[in-house]
């Protein structure tokens, strides 16, 4: 089995085009059509075969978004790191630009006071499959949905918001943006791990990152 990557490991020492998301190395490359996506894509999956690592891939027209976890340790490892460095690489010779501010993962919080009661009946509705408590969709189609546990049965509460992960340096923007575009800002204690935001009719989110989460 491959040495599974710490956390810190790889927010310091990563490469630089990429930023560790929920558990996996993610980066994204502008391309100049869909068909230099698709054979940036070809490329990489030479690479990755050579690995033995496949990653995610979404192939978009004017993006590729990779993304990297080993499914041998259950983590990012130091293999993965390698073959995030040589995919940078080869996405420098394609002329290919690396954006990694733009990287997002969202994700769907569900309140409820009872988690374990609620778990099977969203995955049987969202065709998804339990994982460490949450409901992930094995095609990697849909967001995946967790369970926040909670005691409140107020009526009225929200019981969905959205959680955006983003790397640590869009953080700041983005709330900004938010707060520009008539939201506010309704509790800060926890960031940078999370920001919980409100829009001008009362609906949460929170803009999260990998950082203060030890």
């Amino acid at each position: 089995m491959a040495e599974q990557t710490t956390r810190p490991g790889v927010h310091r020492a990563g490469p630089a085009d990429w930023r560790w998301l929920l558990g996996a190395l993610r980066a994204r490359f502008e391309t100049a059509s869909f068909g230099a996506g698709a054979a940036f894509v070809a490329a990489v999956g030479r690479l990755a075969q050579e690995a033995d690592r496949p990653p995610d891939a979404d192939l978009r027209a004017g993006h590729v978004q990779l993304a990297l976890r080993g499914q041998d340790a259950g983590g990012v490892t130091a293999q993965d790191v390698r073959l995030a460095e040589r995919i940078s690489a080869l996405a420098s010779d394609r002329g290919l630009s690396a954006r990694p501010d733009r990287v997002q993962v969202l994700e769907l919080a569900l309140d409820t006071p009872a988690p374990e009661a609620v778990l099977p009946f969203w995955s049987a509705v969202l065709g998804g499959c339990g994982a460490d408590g949450s409901v992930v969709d094995p095609a990697g189609g849909l967001p995946p949905l967790w369970f926040q546990a909670t005691g409140s049965t107020a009526p009225g509460r929200q019981r969905f918001h959205l959680d955006v992960t983003v790397p640590p340096e869009a953080a700041d923007r983005r709330i900004a943006a938010a707060v520009a575009a008539g939201g506010r800002v309704v509790d800060d204690s926890r960031a940078p791990a999370f920001v919980v935001l409100a829009d001008p009719d009362g609906n949460r989110a929170c803009v999260c990152t990998e950082l203060g989460r030890d």
